[in-house]
């Protein structure tokens, strides 16, 4: 009884043996979230002539996944409640491994959409886990550990999009898409070996039962950072698409294309903490402001044929690194309890990917009429602007 107290007053200041491997295990399938999504920007060029897809038809491989994350973020509460959190995550990242390898040898383009979708609910359902899972076990830790699982989604984002080009130049982009499967193979290896059999799915489905059930639809500023985090998914999953492709059609060889997209995602992560640790007052207004002009000022050089990328790509990532983090925040300014941040984060969340889905899209059409990808990145600046805009509404609640 003594051991049982010491161990759990000790818990607050220091892991145990069995979180250390737990948060060992969520890192890893962190990192296998993001490869499936950012592997395709170099590979979208070589895929579009393989298959002789549209621009619009090719971008619905990270729209797809993009669509599901929203979609499947409000019923995966009831799965694990219904089937447990240890086989609802085994099974998807075994549906997002599986669907990985036949997407990257798919022998026509409706089997490679068809392996999309499988590819984006492995990934919507995994990661619309991991508050629940954050939350049963680790308690006293919840926004540390949080910030080691979104630091570990960037990582294996950035890992895929500095790879991924490299290995395209040296093999097809079938093994360059592929080859991500390993990720999700050490994951289903880490959680099967480490979690299943001491993570106690009681407790999870405990936690699960404060699952949302009443959304803020009638209260405006919850409308509001929607729409914020919305915008930022939108320039964020478009850019992710299109980057390397834009460069690469541009002139620059799959490789280069491809560490200017994992600048991308670098910068981006590397903006959370920064941002994170400066904001520190509930008024995140100026702030807010601040990275939405720096991403409208880094798109409008991204707009402007044969100028410096290196400079411009980063300066983006960093305003909608910093943004994203603070939209991320903001339902726990204006809620006071875990209940109603739950529904007010799973409102966002689901409104947010819903309309972010269309950015990659919205790309890819503008490209196959314009012939270019110019007029479209012109577009991503009036929405980075519009983000501006709605950064002066998000006032902070009066209690």
């Amino acid at each position: 009884m003594n051991t049982a107290q010491n161990v759990k007053q000790a818990q607050p200041s220091g892991f145990s043996n069995h979180e250390w491997w737990l948060l060992v295990a969520m890192v890893l399938v962190a990192m296998a979230l993001r490869p499936g999504i950012v592997s395709m920007g170099p590979a979208l060029p070589a895929i579009i002539d393989h298959f002789q897809l549209s621009h619009a038809t090719a971008s619905l491989m990270t729209a797809i996944p993009d669509l599901l994350m929203g979609a499947l973020a409000l019923p995966t509460p009831w799965l694990v409640r219904r089937f447990g959190v240890n086989r609802v995550l085994m099974t998807a990242l075994a549906v997002l491994s599986l669907s990985i390898l036949l997407r990257a040898y798919a022998p026509t383009s409706d089997v490679l959409m068809t392996a999309t979708v499988g590819v984006g609910a492995g990934i919507a359902v995994a990661g619309a886990m991991f508050a629940g899972i954050v939350k049963t076990s680790f308690a006293h830790r919840a926004a540390f550990v949080m910030g080691i699982y979104a630091t570990a989604l960037s990582f294996g984002s950035t890992l895929s999009a500095g790879l991924t080009g490299w290995v395209l130049q040296l093999s097809s982009w079938r093994v360059a898409t592929g080859l991500w499967v390993v990720f999700g193979v050490m994951a289903i290896l880490a959680w099967g070996l480490v979690v299943r059999k001491s993570l106690s799915a009681s407790s999870v489905d405990a936690a699960s039962a404060a699952a949302p059930v009443r959304l803020p639809l009638r209260t405006p500023v919850a409308w509001m950072i929607a729409l914020f985090f919305a915008c930022v998914n939108f320039l964020f999953y478009a850019i992710l698409t299109w980057t390397s492709a834009m460069y690469q059609e541009r002139g620059m060889p799959a490789a280069e294309a491809g560490a200017v997209l994992a600048s991308f995602t670098f910068c981006f992560m590397l903006a959370s903490p920064i941002v994170g640790s400066f904001s520190r007052h509930t008024d995140r207004r100026s702030w807010l402001a601040a990275c939405a002009l720096l991403s409208t000022i880094g798109l409008a050089g991204m707009a402007m044929p044969g100028n410096a990328p290196w400079l411009w790509v980063p300066l983006t990532a960093f305003g909608l690194g910093g943004a994203f983090t603070l939209a991320m925040t903001l339902p726990l300014d204006h809620t006071h309890t875990a209940d109603a941040a739950n529904r007010w984060n799973a409102f966002i969340l689901t409104v947010g990917y819903l309309i972010a889905a269309f950015g990659p899209f919205f790309v890819g059409y503008l490209r196959d009429v314009s012939g270019h990808f110019e007029l479209a990145f012109q577009w991503l600046c009036v929405v980075s602007f519009l983000m501006l805009l709605l950064s002066f509404t998000l006032k902070p609640s009066a209690s």
